[in-house]
């Protein structure tokens, strides 16, 4: 904080208004438009700037900080063209409901008018991923429009916020530090939906479906007391942003990504009661298949909305139906070793058997990690984040952030090889920053998932033409050498035997590593 008397630029007024609100990390790949933001990290020691080589990495890992935080980092990005580069994931991070502030920096006033080389509608592209957007009109204002910033990205559900800075109003001086943002409480509980879900839970076959707060311990204990006491399942969605999960945690099943595997789970249904989660879709439209994988005529209950308090919500129904026995739990596993050939089931017995107490997995395995779900259920306790939005290129990144915001804590990131390729340019910030990230590569050299979306949307497969899109051969990339000059301990796994061994240094050597799996 500063005394009255100093004369603050709109920059420096920026980050200590940030810093106020609780908002200390900053992602960022700045340009000229920025530079007295960057100049403005030694003013304000309190601000820890990270840098990343790509601004998709920069996005991504404050998605990655805020789901683990349950506070906001910013990522601070140069115009138009960087905010671009970061769309992908912030389409994620709005997926996510992540608490999160963009920073876009945009040309002096002045000089907007002569449609310069980097001028673009920047309010027009950051929209479709923010839940708010403002652009500083006065020097003045420039604290109180990072406050209202911090504040949009923390009111229930939660979002992005995109706040655009025009490079004279962060240069001038005369700016005051915004005062910090109040707490936002959630939504209460709405005693009409708890009675509607209690008579559809006594009288229907029905699951409750969970997501958001709801996939915490509190929440996940009251879900299962609900669950055994009135036979209900037990669904989270298909993507969660933060899944806590493993030994002593209750078990909850995904609904699949596939459609037919996701209709077959909720077939069946009389009643499906949302807590904190959307009604489930289908990723694509296919031929000859529902949108909707429930089934023809189940009733969809909203118990609690993304925002509202669904822990609260998830008590209160607990209470109304009498199910007050201690909610069931996920055993520990007994965990061996895996031996011989690496495959999907191999490899996933691996992650199982090695996975440190409190990790933070970060998974973007896709094709090659369906085993893992079912083998990690009674694993160590560990937080999942995976890929909210669908948008490639999440794990490494989003792994940057869960780095940072969970200190101490292992970061895994189980991750496919062609996702890696978008957003690789993160390990160099692992190495830099010096995290605890063990990166597993599942190499099958190719965009596995696609070879099944060709035939399922009814394309004619086969032809050598279109195989060769799918396929990452001719050159295959060396992702030990790439990972290594970036600075990262990297080696390859060529038997359950190596990825084992591989594991369990990396859990104790500190800084980054890069595991090739050769599936």
């Amino acid at each position: 904080m500063s005394d009255e008397s100093e004369v603050l630029t709109g920059a420096e007024a920026l980050m200590r208004t940030f810093v106020d609100a609780g908002v200390d990390v900053c992602f960022m790949n700045p340009g000229t438009s920025e530079m007295h933001f960057v100049a403005a990290l030694d003013r304000v020691p309190a601000m820890r700037g990270v840098l990343t080589l790509f601004e998709g990495v920069a996005t991504g890992a404050a998605d990655g900080f805020g789901r683990i935080a349950g506070r906001p980092a910013a990522a601070l990005l140069h115009l138009g063209p960087g905010l671009a580069n970061g769309l992908a994931n912030l389409h994620n991070a709005r997926r996510a409901r992540t608490p999160l502030v963009t920073v876009v920096g945009e040309h002096a006033t002045f000089h907007q008018q002569f449609d310069a080389p980097l001028q673009s509608d920047i309010a027009a592209l950051a929209g479709p991923v923010s839940g708010w957007v403002r652009t500083s009109s006065s020097v003045v204002g420039v604290g109180a429009d990072a406050s209202a910033a911090v504040e949009a990205a923390l009111t229930p559900p939660g979002g992005v916020a995109t706040l655009i800075v025009p490079a004279d109003l962060s240069w001038s001086p005369g700016a005051a530090i915004g005062r910090p943002p109040g707490p936002r409480p959630l939504l209460s509980v709405d005693a009409m939906s708890v009675t509607g879900a209690t008579t559809a839970l006594r009288t229907t076959k029905s699951a409750l479906l969970l997501g958001g707060a709801a996939l915490r311990e509190p929440g996940l204990t009251a879900a299962a007391r609900i669950a055994a006491a009135t036979g209900a399942r037990l669904l989270c969605e298909t993507f969660p942003a933060r899944l806590e999960r493993g030994a002593g945690l209750p078990a909850v099943e995904r609904i699949a990504y596939l459609p037919e595997l996701a209709t077959q789970q909720l077939a069946g249904l009389d009643t499906l009661v949302l807590v904190g989660a959307a009604e489930p879709v289908t990723f694509f439209g296919y031929p000859d298949t529902p949108s909707r994988p429930a089934p023809t005529g189940c009733v969809t209950h909203v118990l609690a909305r993304p925002g509202d308090d669904a822990v609260a919500a998830l008590e209160a129904l607990a209470d109304d139906l009498g199910a007050r026995d201690p909610a069931p739990v996920a055993p520990a596993g007994s965990l061996t070793d895996p031996t011989g050939a690496l495959d999907v089931t191999s490899f996933a017995a691996a992650i199982a058997a090695t996975l440190p107490e409190n990790a933070i997995v970060v998974d973007e395995a896709n094709t090659s990690g369906v085993a893992v779900p079912a083998a990690t259920a009674g694993a160590p306790r560990h937080d999942l984040l995976t890929l909210t939005g669908g948008a490639i290129g999440q794990g490494p990144p989003v792994a940057v952030g869960a780095a940072i915001a969970g200190g101490d804590r292992p970061v895994l990131n189980l991750q496919a090889d062609g996702s890696a390729l978008y957003t690789m340019q993160a390990w160099w910030t692992q190495a830099r920053e010096g995290l605890n990230v063990t990166t597993v590569l599942l190499n099958n050299r190719a965009y596995a998932i696609l070879h099944h979306e060709l035939s399922k949307v009814g394309a004619v497969a086969g032809g050598t033409r279109a195989k060769a899109m799918l396929t990452l051969t001719d050159p295959t990339p060396d992702y030990v050498h790439l990972a290594r000059g970036m600075g990262l301990t990297a080696g390859r796994a060529r038997t359950a035997d190596d990825l084992v061994k591989l594991l369990r240094h990396a859990y104790t050597e500190p800084g980054p590593h890069l595991i090739e799996a050769v599936l």
